[in-house]
């Protein structure tokens, strides 16, 4: 009979900590941010912000070089978007993007040491296509980065590639069964919390452009084609959303209404460009790349790695805490003048 408690006692102990696995344990901080009343309140957990903090801190940039003297045009070959700096300004953030990307490779990771000109590595083609990414990000969606902007750093983090990005998901042949195409319900991924939510739901809002709505907008049947299951693509994406930035829902919705834009609070505006700039991202820079990148590099649908909210943010309100490391770079945060007529050639084709 002893024996018999020990074991009960024992299997009640693991069942409760096993329970008690998807809890965060206490102290835990909130902030009020919303009108009394309300229910908007951030919870923030002060571990999670303090086992975080080394991946979100700024790199220590290097001093600024001279702009006058030859131009890195003059002085190296094959020089296609930089061409324009000086050659002091042109090393020096090559030497940061090294460390940014490769620290163990260095340089080599995108060049032949045999000759650095040639763009014999497909790295090389995809970080020149990046470093038009970056300028464009800072030059023309403000409304979303600010003033702070981006770096190379501020996904790589030291990484060859990016810690968070994905890919297509494969929905067959487990993504249909008698009832239909699951559209990748029931598949927990870390993408939505592991949640019975589609577990792709990157490829209708962040590559197509699909509404995000709960509710539809008009009558049944008027076009209305905001299901139940293209709602739970909506909670899929949010759900990454609010892990992406380390947030709950009211960062960005009043709790009178989530559909309503009155009374919300400024960050709703800003991650409504944010979804746009990454739709841009993914369709105009990196989906573009398929023919560069070897076959290993690939999802298993074929498709190149593209961006999300938490290539950025990884876990944080503000990636790198709101650390302004494109103030160092200014040549990262304009488009150069040939890159600009480019543009407007095309504009004026369509």
């Amino acid at each position: 009979m002893k024996t018999l408690r020990i074991k009960l006692l024992s299997l009640l102990t693991l069942s409760l900590a096993l329970l008690l696995t998807g809890c965060e344990r206490p102290p835990m901080d909130s902030v009020q941010h919303g009108y009394r009343g309300t229910g908007m309140v951030q919870v923030i957990n002060p571990r999670t912000v303090e086992a975080q903090a080394d991946n979100n801190a700024a790199p220590f940039a290097l001093p600024q070089a001279p702009a006058d003297g030859p131009k890195a045009s003059q002085v190296y070959k094959n020089v296609q978007v930089l061409g324009g700096l000086s050659s002091g300004q042109f090393t020096r953030l090559m030497v940061s993007m090294a460390s940014w990307i490769a620290p163990k490779e260095g340089c080599i990771y995108c060049h032949n040491p045999a000759n650095f000109a040639e763009d014999s590595k497909y790295t090389k083609v995809v970080a020149r296509r990046m470093i038009q990414m970056t300028q464009h990000i800072n030059a023309d969606w403000t409304q979303h980065v600010a003033d702070t902007g981006v770096t190379c750093y501020t996904c790589h983090r030291g990484n060859n590639i990016p810690k968070e990005i994905w890919f297509k998901r494969d929905s067959t042949p487990a993504g249909a069964n008698f009832i239909g195409d699951k559209s990748g319900q029931n598949e927990p991924a870390p993408s939505v919390g592991l949640s019975s939510l589609p577990n792709d739901p990157f490829t209708p809002f962040l590559l197509g452009a699909e509404g995000i709505r709960v509710g539809g907008v008009t009558a049944l049947p008027n076009g209305n084609r905001h299901s139940i299951k293209q709602a739970e693509w909506t909670y899929g994406l949010m759900t990454h959303m609010s892990a992406s930035l380390g947030v709950n829902c009211t960062y960005c919705h009043n709790t009178r209404s989530f559909s309503s834009w009155e009374g919300n609070p400024p960050q709703r505006a800003t991650a409504w460009y944010g979804i746009r700039m990454v739709r841009d991202l993914n369709t105009q820079y990196l989906e573009p790349l398929l023919g560069t990148f070897p076959h290993e590099r690939l999802g298993e649908t074929g498709d190149v790695a593209k961006v999300y909210c938490a290539t950025c943010h990884q876990g944080a309100n503000k990636p790198l805490y709101g650390a302004k490391m494109a103030k160092d770079y200014p040549e990262l945060q304009t488009v150069p003048a040939v890159q600009t007529a480019e543009k407007s050639i095309k504009v004026a084709k369509r």
